[in-house]
């Protein structure tokens, strides 16, 4: 059978169109510049649970082929505007994820990204829940710290707990008996224990430190230092991703370096670091909090869809 026509509705992408144009009004309104960023790049996302798609550049006429990445992301050169004094930004952008295929996952798909200097993640999360609500006209979202998220489901103190103890519940709640670091068995315990439960509109916050990933590390979100980051959950999945901003260059270059140990400890490739990205730190990142929000996810939501095909044109089996 031919798999020529849409996998999505006209009516669904009529109704996607007039979602994307809400977004576009949203920024609008409140004077955030939309820019628009290369999906290819030299460099590649340090993530060492993130595999880059990689395609070679070869100059017309004969040379040298060079290496470039998709993108699974644009922050690394929408912190470059910024650093090189753009102002607030918003990006709606393709990005790509190598291996990334089911019910909620394209290897390709549409992330809508933004910048907000002066703004803290406390700031970012009001206007996340903002634009959520204009969206799917939902209530306003929750916030909850991820150890009160163990506290309650799971009955464990992250903050004192032993490694054992969270194996011993990833076991028996998960049936997984592989051998995790701490890290990993909490990423365990909160997808399979904790995210199915956040169906009203959650937004979780004050990480661990160690999952800081791109985010400062502050005081006084939660009884010990945490990571400055929070993430969007409704029906179960998540929505966005934000951060208060890393600005310190040094820091950054050494969790990029502590990306790469892990991803040799794992077996996987090292891939070049973002030295523009470190630069652009070390020339004066402002002060701001950034989020990537899943387009196709929203649109799900606003649709009642069940599958990330019912909202997209063409998925891989399509294209």
């Amino acid at each position: 059978m031919s798999n020529w026509q849409p996998s999505a509705t006209l009516d669904a992408l009529r109704r996607r169109a007039a979602i994307i144009d809400q977004i576009r009004t949203f920024f609008r309104q409140r004077e955030v510049l939309e820019v628009e960023t290369p999906s290819l790049s030299a460099a590649a996302v340090s993530d060492p649970h993130l595999f880059p798609f990689v395609c070679d550049y070869v100059p017309e006429g004969g040379g040298s082929a060079q290496p470039l990445y998709l993108h699974t992301s644009p922050e690394y050169p929408m912190k470059r505007l910024l650093a090189a004094g753009s102002g607030p930004i918003w990006q709606l952008a393709k990005v790509f994820r190598n291996g990334e295929s089911g019910r909620r996952h394209n290897p390709e798909f549409s992330m809508l990204e933004w910048y907000r200097p002066d703004f803290d993640h406390h700031q970012l999360m009001d206007e996340v829940d903002e634009l959520v609500r204009q969206i799917l006209g939902s209530a306003p979202a929750r916030r909850v710290t991820y150890a009160a998220l163990f506290a309650q489901q799971l009955g464990v103190d992250i903050h004192t707990c032993q490694q054992e103890e969270l194996a011993a519940l990833g076991r028996s709640h998960c049936s997984f008996d592989g051998q995790l670091d701490r890290d990993g068995w909490l990423n365990l315990l909160f997808s399979h224990c904790i995210e199915p439960t956040l169906i009203e509109p959650t937004l979780v916050y004050a990480f661990p430190v160690s999952q800081a990933a791109l985010a400062r590390v502050v005081d006084g979100d939660d009884q010990a230092p945490s990571a400055a980051r929070f993430e969007l959950f409704i029906d179960g999945m998540e929505l966005a991703n934000g951060y208060y901003e890393l600005s310190d260059a040094d820091e950054q270059l050494r969790r990029f370096e502590a990306d790469q140990l892990q991803r040799q400890s794992l077996g996987r490739p090292v891939l070049p670091i973002d030295l523009h990205l470190v630069d652009a730190l070390r020339s004066g990142l402002p002060d701001c909090a950034g989020v990537a929000l899943g387009v196709d996810r929203l649109v799900m939501l606003a649709l009642g869809a069940s599958r990330i095909d019912q909202v997209v044109a063409f998925t891989l089996e399509r294209a």
